[in-house]
C-alpha cells in the first residue's frame, strides 16, 4: 500500500545487490511511495549482484561508485543531482564488508590491513559520504541520511568479529555528523539497528543460522524482516520524522530489551 510518503522527494540509495538485499527493498518501496532515486554500488559489486534489473523496475539510474573513493562519491553527488535536476532529500548507506569474515580469520588472529579495509568500507565511507555532500551543499534542508547497523556495536556476538567495530564507528559517525548536518540545514542522520537478517551479507558470517534462531526466540515480536526493515527506513526518510536525529535505532522486534525469553528458557530444558 502507498501513502504517497515520498512524493518529491529525490534520493540517492547505496548498497542493493540482490533482491535478498535491504536496500533493494528500500527501492522497492521508495518508487512506491514516489520518490525519484539514483541507484549506486561498488562495481565489483555490480557485476556480482542484479542492480540492473532494480533499476528498470524503479524507473532508476545506476551510477557505480566505490564508496570509500572521495573522488568516486563526488561523481555521484554531481551526476545524481544532474540526473535527478534537484539537490538530494534522502541517502541510504546498506553498506558493509570484513575481508576477514570472508577469509575465516577468528577474532584473535585478524590481519590488521583487512581490518582497516573493514572499517574503511563499512564506517569511514558513511563519513566521506556525508563530508562530499556537505562539500558540494548537495542536501535539501531537512534532507534525511540513514545507515544500517546491528546490535554488535554495543554487545559481543562473536562471529562477527571486527564488523562489530565497524558498526559502532558507524553509529559514532552518525551521531557527530547528526550534530554538524542538523546545525547547518536541519539534516537529520540516524542508524538503524536491525535484527540479524537472511541477506547475501548477513548470511556470510559465521553460525548465523544459530543467532537468527536465538534473536527469534529471544525477541517477542520474532525477528524484523527486510520489508519491515525497508518500510521503517522510508518513515525516517519521510516528513513524519523531521525531529529525529542521531539516533541508533532499534529494529527488532524487541530483542535489545530482553535478558531472556520463555522460548529460550524451554529450549534449553529440552
Amino acid at each position: 500500500m502507498s501513502y504517497n510518503l515520498l512524493k518529491g522527494k529525490k534520493g540517492i540509495i547505496f548498497g542493493a545487490l540482490d533482491e535478498k538485499s535491504i536496500a533493494w527493498k528500500v527501492a522497492k518501496r521508495a518508487h512506491e511511495e514516489g520518490a525519484e532515486f539514483v541507484l549506486t554500488n561498488a562495481p565489483l559489486a555490480m557485476r556480482m549482484g542484479e542492480i540492473k534489473k532494480l533499476a528498470e523496475e524503479c524507473n532508476a539510474e545506476i551510477v557505480p561508485a566505490d564508496a570509500t573513493s572521495v573522488e568516486d562519491l563526488e561523481n555521484l553527488f554531481t551526476k545524481s543531482q544532474e540526473i535527478l535536476g534537484g539537490k538530494i532529500d534522502f541517502v541510504l548507506h546498506s553498506i558493509g564488508m570484513s575481508p576477514n569474515i570472508r577469509k575465516g580469520k577468528s577474532y584473535g588472529d585478524l590481519n590488521y590491513d583487512w581490518f582497516l579495509k573493514t572499517l574503511d568500507v563499512s564506517a569511514l565511507s558513511f563519513h566521506k559520504l556525508m563530508q562530499v555532500a556537505e562539500k558540494q551543499d548537495a542536501l535539501n534542508e531537512w534532507s534525511s541520511i540513514v545507515a544500517l547497523s546491528y546490535i554488535a556495536a554495543q554487545r559481543v556476538f562473536p562471529d562477527y568479529t571486527d564488523m562489530s567495530q565497524a558498526k559502532a564507528v558507524l553509529e559514532s559517525i552518525a551521531r557527530n555528523y547528526g550534530y554538524r548536518l542538523g546545525k547547518l540545514k536541519n539534516v537529520r542522520v540516524n542508524t538503524i539497528s536491525q535484527s540479524p537478517t537472511k541477506t547475501t551479507a548477513g548470511t556470510g558470517v559465521g553460525g548465523f543460522d544459530v543467532f537468527y534462531d536465538y534473536a527469534d526466540k529471544m525477541s517477542p515480536l520474532g525477528n524484523a524482516s527486510a520489508e519491515a526493515c525497508a518500510d521503517y527506513t522510508i518513515s525516517l526518510f519521510s516528513d513524519l520524522t523531521k525531529m529525529v536525529t542521531m539516533q541508533n535505532l532499534m529494529h527488532d522486534g524487541g530483542f535489545s530489551s530482553m535478558g531472556i525469553s520463555e522460548d529460550i528458557i524451554n529450549s534449553m530444558q529440552k
